[in-house]
């Protein structure tokens, strides 16, 4: 077999030249001037080829949309392969006929760091009021219609095996939705002292599932305060468990401005910016503080 061969902290170290072949058999062995010879063999596992990767979910959960929805996250629930995504991803109208491209299709696939979230980008060109795809192709998703996004089964893993099941989320579309979050509509329910208790934020409007499970944090008497964040309620929940009992004092729940909702409206400033519309609210600050307080029993 041909290979290189170097000594390593007293240890011959031999490198194939080749990957090893899974499902083979080796044998190896050491000649050792006036000694015996030293052999052992070893088996390379076959490669698991039975499908097991499944989509865990679509974001956003619900199942109303605004018009000029942003985006869609895939998690799945193993690494996947890169390339060939658009292959798999179909969006259906309500008569079961598929939308012409109403995604954004990027060579440069948008995955997360271990290859199980993928972002889905509408165009926004499709989005954003007077710009020529609009105005030519019309909108990808329309109010008061219905719509189903397609994942096919036959969408391969890192493995190059097949998923476990397709996947589908039917959705309904509502008016186009340009208000910004505001954060001093969000109701924050605080914990007891010497408790575990999760810090609840309840928030007026579905939002985006990861730059939410992001952007929010806690701070206390103490400086930052450690614990779980948790989103449930269609993303319109966000809760916080310390990872110790919380202590009496005055806390803040701080907001990173950059948090978007479901069409991509940030904090401050709505996503499609008419030239003609002013924006209401400019927010410099890159963090927004809610107060909250932690009070003894």
């Amino acid at each position: 077999m041909l290979g290189s061969y170097t000594v390593e902290s007293a240890s011959l170290v031999f490198r194939p030249r080749f990957p090893l072949a899974p499902g083979m058999r080796y044998r190896a062995v050491f000649h050792a001037a006036g000694q015996t010879p030293a052999e052992a063999v070893f088996d390379i596992p076959k490669l698991d080829t039975a499908p097991s990767t499944r989509v865990e979910h679509v974001y956003p959960s619900t199942d109303l949309l605004p018009d000029n929805q942003l985006k869609f996250y895939l998690y799945f629930s193993a690494p996947m392969g890169r390339g060939g995504a658009w292959r798999h991803i179909h969006l259906l109208d309500q008569s079961g006929s598929p939308v012409d491209l109403p995604f954004l299709e990027i060579d440069q696939e948008l995955w997360d760091r271990d290859y199980r979230r993928l972002t889905v980008l509408f165009d926004p060109g499709r989005i954003k009021r007077g710009l020529l795809p609009r105005e030519e192709a019309g909108p990808a998703i329309e109010a008061g219609k219905q719509y189903t996004l397609v994942i096919d089964r036959d969408w391969q893993d890192a493995r190059g095996v097949s998923l476990l099941e397709g996947s589908r989320k039917s959705f309904r579309v509502g008016p186009a939705d340009r208000t910004p979050p505001d954060p001093s509509r969000w109701r924050l329910s605080a914990p007891a002292a010497g408790t575990s208790t999760a810090l609840v934020v309840s928030l007026p409007k579905p939002m985006d599932y990861a730059l939410l499970l992001r952007l929010l944090d806690v701070s206390g008497p103490d400086g930052p305060v450690a614990g779980a964040a948790a989103i449930d309620h269609d993303e319109m929940r966000w809760t916080f468990t310390p990872r110790e009992p919380w202590k009496a004092g005055d806390y803040r729940l701080l907001v990173d401005t950059a948090l978007e909702d479901l069409a991509g409206n940030r904090i401050g400033r709505p996503f499609d910016v008419d030239t003609f519309d002013p924006v209401s609210a400019h927010i410099s600050q890159k963090t927004i503080s809610l107060p909250f307080r932690v009070r003894q029993h």
